[in-house]
């Protein structure tokens, strides 16, 4: 068993450096400063009132056993009564005070990190997987709320109750207190030279933990297909392995945390055996009475049991050090799109798309995706975007959007650098209707109005009417109401296109990008869509992307994208004339008699295009 989990993490040990992640979390306490302080003032009065305890017990001891006392029992039981009951009324409302704090804060982390997420590019969710995202903003921050509700408290109770036991120690007896404090440094430099070993130990718990939630998630989004090819049992090895990574990281954490408790607990007891060895020695020869034996003993107990449970917050300091240098890896990450000198105070602007010379490369890639792009879409026109898979459509698109970085002075809205304009604004003009469907697991009615859901129904039944859904969802036996299940789960493929299309289509914006969503709709429903489409969108611009020459075929101006450039351009009979490559894509799309001896050359150049692709890879 033990060698499952043999190997700790090589990593640099905890210092002052690492525990000053903990610094961030400052702005978060200060504005809870007066309360939490107040939280603590409460948790310090108790300290020197459970020190008052040990000289009660002293005194009915000293009472009962020398001769010229009055045996005095039932004050002092009234006197331990008192403290106990007055701890009670101040701890309680003092923790659930820090508590409530420590749950303030953690609402508060999570919804930064939130936020922060929700302005971040391709290039931060390529570094950050969902799982990881997840099990910062839920076990990392928990971390943070365990040292805030207890760690921080701990230690300042710690120096407090050190500081009055000390105290109460040298007044009872300086002889005796010199003696036993003799172990503190030794559990002052064990804790510390273990504690520093902890820090590793939690990163590579929490990374573990990471990987087990990513793998989850990824796995849970896939259950359709991992059924479909029958690899359920790859899959629970697969997570066997992954969940054991985190377990042995887990025991490895756990292990040391252990070892550290006890080796702190074992010298703190040092403390009471020579307590128990010089004091009795002292009582014997008559220097110190029963009673004040007694005191100093109950003194020295409440000092050594702080000094032991400090080991314990100091492990939750460095656990939540761990935690808060991950999490704000993410609160501190600068989204990849800025504004740049936005000007806030556009008004109205005109839908006409204008590209010029634009070229992109993703991730900081020496190849660029984009390849001195010039497109010109002006307001009222149907423009569509075609290409083979990989030829940089989409990348178009998201570029008019902005959902990628594009340098300044290449792509316009209007008379407007796409870059000076307010993001929300410039979202507002544009809509993207992207290529992979996503909705929420919600209503048909809330995912079709997602952006202003007091839309009334008769403007969502005509957007589903202009997507060509409208007669599907009224056969539903909830309609409007129907809840589509997680990522719409109850759906076809091809309905879930035409609900995001009408999630597009509902805003009525001046500029509307269709990023292939024609994929999974046959060709009739396309045919009728687009008619639709483009009786309601006389005055506004659409583009539209595909690799069909059916869908793009009526649309005004066609521009062909292969391997990132303009190869071409024009209207639908124009590109024909020219029987360039997109009169050689409609010929082997449509499989004519009069092109089929053509057809059947072009496929072959492509079958020899493939293979020569495959040996040089």
């Amino acid at each position: 068993m033990r060698q499952r989990y043999e190997g700790g993490p090589r990593r640099e040990r905890a210092s002052f450096k690492h525990l000053g992640h903990l610094k961030k979390l400052y702005p978060y306490l200060r504005r809870y400063g007066l309360v939490f302080g107040l939280g603590i003032f409460g948790l310090l009065i108790i300290r020197p009132l459970l020190f008052l305890i040990p000289g009660f017990v002293g005194t009915a001891l000293d009472s009962v056993t020398i001769a010229d006392l009055t045996p005095d029992i039932v004050w002092p039981t009234i006197g331990i009564l008192g403290i106990v009951v007055l701890q009670f009324l101040i701890y309680i409302p003092a923790r659930r005070v820090l508590r409530r704090i420590a749950i303030s804060v953690t609402y508060d982390l999570r919804k930064r990190i939130f936020k922060n997420i929700q302005f971040q590019g391709l290039k931060f969710f390529n570094q950050y997987g969902t799982g990881d995202l997840m099990s910062r903003a839920i076990n990392d921050v928990s971390q943070v709320r365990m040292c805030v509700s207890f760690a921080f408290v701990e230690i300042v109770t710690f120096l407090f109750t050190v500081s009055t036991g000390l105290a109460f120690m040298f007044l009872n007896s300086p002889r005796l207190a010199v003696i036993a404090i003799l172990p503190f440094p030794i559990v002052v430099l064990l804790g510390y030279r273990m504690a520093r070993s902890l820090f590793p130990y939690f990163v590579a718990r929490q990374e573990a933990m990471a990987k087990v939630n990513s793998f989850t998630q990824e796995n849970l989004n896939g259950i359709r297909t991992i059924q479909a090819m029958a690899q359920e049992e790859f899959e629970i090895k697969r997570f066997h392995e992954v969940s054991t990574s985190y377990t042995k990281a887990a025991y490895r954490a756990a292990r040391f945390m252990t070892m550290m408790h006890t080796a702190l607990n074992t010298a703190s007891s040092l403390s009471p055996l020579i307590i128990f060895g010089y004091g009795g020695y002292l009582f014997l020869n008559d220097i110190m009475t029963l009673g004040d034996l007694t005191k100093f003993f109950g003194y020295a107990l409440l000092v050594t049991g702080t000094l032991a449970r400090v080991g314990w917050a100091v492990s939750m300091f460095i656990s939540a050090a761990a935690a808060t240098e991950r999490i704000f890896e993410i609160v501190d990450h600068e989204p990849e799109i800025t504004e740049v000198q936005a000007d806030e105070n556009v008004l109205a602007i005109e839908p006409k798309i204008t590209i010029r010379d634009l070229s992109y490369a993703y991730n900081d890639s020496s190849t660029n995706v984009l390849k001195n792009i010039n497109m010109q879409v002006d307001p009222g026109q149907t423009v569509a975007i075609l290409g083979t898979l990989g030829s940089g459509k989409s990348t178009v698109l998201r570029a008019v959007l902005r959902l990628i970085d594009t340098p300044i002075e290449t792509v316009y809205l209007g008379n407007h650098d796409v870059c000076t304009l307010p993001l929300r604004r410039l979202r507002e003009e544009v809509v993207l209707v992207p290529q992979s469907t996503f909705l929420f697991s919600t209503s048909i009615q809330e995912n079709v109005a997602y952006d202003d859901l007091s839309r009334q129904e008769n403007f969502v039944w005509e957007a589903l009417r202009i997507a060509g859904i409208k007669n599907t969802v009224s056969e539903f036996e909830q309609d409007l109401e129907t809840v589509v299940g997680e990522r719409g789960v109850t759906l076809s493929g091809g309905q879930k296109q035409r609900l995001a299309l009408a999630r597009g289509v509902i805003r009525d914006a001046n500029v509307l990008l269709l990023d292939d969503v024609f994929s999974s709709v046959d060709t009739k429903h396309e045919e009728e869509i687009l008619s639709e489409l483009k009786k309601i969108r006389f005055n506004k611009t659409t583009i539209l992307v595909s690799h069909r020459v059916s869908t793009v075929r009526h649309t005004d101006h066609i521009y062909v994208l292969d391997d990132g450039s303009v190869i071409e351009h024009g209207t639908h009979d124009d590109l024909l004339a020219k029987r360039g490559f997109y009169a050689d894509l409609e010929a082997v799309q449509t499989n004519q008699d009069a092109d089929r001896t053509r057809r059947e050359r072009l496929i072959q150049q492509l079958n020899r295009t493939t293979l020569q692709e495959r040996k040089a890879s």
